[in-house]
């Protein structure tokens, strides 16, 4: 009888089925409708930013080129200076004038202090335990000023003013002894890339570091700066990451994470094991960043533990902020100043009547140097050697401009099209120092015009390092040499092109005949 039963209950429910189903699928679909709808209504509430239009999947990835900062500015020259982007599904808003960077970096920079969470600032930066990529927070705040305090400190800079002149006049011996025996054109970018790395390895790590690994390690940076300008697809679209181990990204930023990590640890067991000779048998006095970060992790000092990896990171920062973007600075301004050789003499003019008669410039000497400063100042205009500043990410929800942004959406600063934003700038395609002999504006952070070291909690702390070497490194280059292109080639014909990654340099390396100075007795 349950058998019977329960066979007719199955096949009243069967035969009555499609009345069911007919039923049931209008009312289904009315309530998609209906989900969609207030989807789209709340969406439509929502006041964004200007977006172009995005692909399924990749957003708008596809419209980053293999220039990004030039990418990003013809888009934002269509949509405008806060723009929204999706790259895959993360909303990345794109600013572009120094208007909405104030707005970001001042006004709201609480907000918009913390880092996005990259797997390449993994891979390459010790875990994001540095100063720049690390979450904004206690360990942020902690790191930092140890590493203000221990390095980048005013009264820190100025103790190093005896290795940035050791060095520099090391370097302008060498020019006149090559440029005596022989008129071939000298290698500028690789001259000026050996003394930013000399000073920042002897302030650093106590010595020069240029035989063996320490040479390697030069190359290894160069390889580290365009990883980490590169997108990875994985951080924006999961199920996509793996074409970052078919096409080898991976396994190329993992080699040289590698190489970082053992230049580092080698270091670090010279110090402890009590090497502390600068390279040449000589003793060093000073206590160097590594000794002071080794002391702090021995007693504490801070109050919160410093580990072997945040060591290595903090030491990286120095590294990959101190000697790449500074001698990027001194290529540029050697380049522009060839390329315009009024302003050369001009400020060889400045240069030779401030120190007179002396064999060469010293740091006192750059105090009275106001167009060599404006020259800097044009050089970081013109040439930012971090186009699109490091991301951030907006921690709450917002508005800025009367735009709804929302929390979690990271925000790229273009510095480099800030910089050349024809409303901010007159003719801001040439290269005139003389713009900034009447001007207050200034690069340190606070005028949002010029913001090539960023701005705000997250700005660079290591502008006053950076600064006080290519002020002098760049005066003496200038005091003590007449410097001219090879033979062949004009100042308009010189090659502008640039090198993709994090930092911008010149392509090819920029070569130039010295010619020494003779004073008029």
């Amino acid at each position: 009888m349950s058998t019977f039963l329960h066979s007719s209950l199955s096949q009243e429910i069967f035969s009555s089925f499609p009345m069911l189903f007919f039923t049931i699928l209008p009312i289904f679909i009315s309530l998609l409708f209906i989900i969609k709808w207030y989807s789209n209504n709340s969406a439509t509430q929502k006041n964004l930013p200007p977006s172009p239009p995005r692909f399924p999947i990749l957003g708008n990835l596809h419209q980053i080129g293999v220039s990004p900062h030039r990418s990003l500015q013809d888009l934002a020259h269509k949509y405008g200076p806060l723009m929204l982007l999706y790259f895959g599904k993360v909303p990345v808003l794109v600013v572009s004038s120094a208007d909405a960077a104030r707005k970001v970096m001042k006004t709201h920079d609480l907000v918009f202090c913390d880092r996005p969470q990259l797997k390449i600032f993994d891979i390459l930066l010790f875990s994001s335990k540095d100063v720049a990529s690390c979450a904004y927070g206690e360990y942020w705040r902690q790191v930092r000023s140890l590493s203000v305090l221990h390095l980048l400190s005013n009264k820190r800079v100025r103790s190093y003013r005896c290795v940035r002149e050791e060095e520099t006049l090391r370097m302008m011996e060498y020019i006149k002894e090559v440029s005596s025996s022989d008129s071939s054109p000298l290698n500028l970018t690789e001259l000026c890339s050996t003394i930013t790395n000399d000073i920042v390895c002897r302030v650093a790590l106590g010595k020069r570091y240029r035989e063996g690994r320490g040479m390697k390690f030069q190359e290894v940076l160069l390889e580290f700066g365009e990883l980490l300008g590169t997108v990875c697809i994985g951080d924006y679209i999961p199920w996509l990451d793996w074409l970052g181990k078919v096409n080898g990204f991976y396994s190329k930023a993992e080699k040289v994470a590698k190489q970082l990590d053992e230049f580092f640890e080698e270091v670090i067991e010279e110090h402890i094991s009590g090497d502390r000779t600068n390279g040449h048998g000589v003793e060093n006095e000073q206590s160097d960043f590594v000794d002071v970060l080794l002391s702090l992790q021995k007693t504490n000092a801070m109050g919160f533990p410093i580990d072997r990896i945040s060591i290595k990171a903090l030491i990286l920062d120095m590294f990959a902020a101190g000697t790449d973007t500074t001698y990027t600075v001194l290529e540029w301004a050697m380049t522009e100043l060839l390329r315009h050789q009024t302003v050369m003499h001009k400020l060889q003019d400045e240069l030779r009547n401030v120190v007179g008669n002396k064999t060469h410039v010293t740091e006192e000497d750059l105090v009275n140097m106001n167009y060599l400063k404006a020259v800097i100042k044009e050089t970081l205009r013109l040439h930012a050697p971090v186009p699109l500043l490091v991301p951030r990410k907006s921690m709450e929800d917002i508005k800025i401009n009367g735009y709804d942004i929302a929390a979690g959406t990271q925000v790229i600063v273009n510095a480099w099209a800030i910089s050349r934003d024809p409303s901010s700038w007159e003719e801001p395609l040439e290269f005139k120092p003389e713009r900034f002999m009447n001007s207050s504006i200034d690069y340190k952070g606070l005028d949002f015009e010029l913001i090539p070291f960023g701005a705000g909690r997250r700005g660079c702390p290591g502008v006053l390092f950076g600064i006080a070497v290519n002020e002098l490194v760049l005066a003496n280059l200038v005091y003590q040499f007449d410097w001219k292109l090879p033979d062949g080639v004009e100042g308009k014909d010189l090659d502008m092109s640039e090198t993709n990654g994090l930092t911008c340099h010149r392509k090819y390396p920029l070569l130039a005949v010295a010619t020494k100075y003779e004073k008029n007795e």
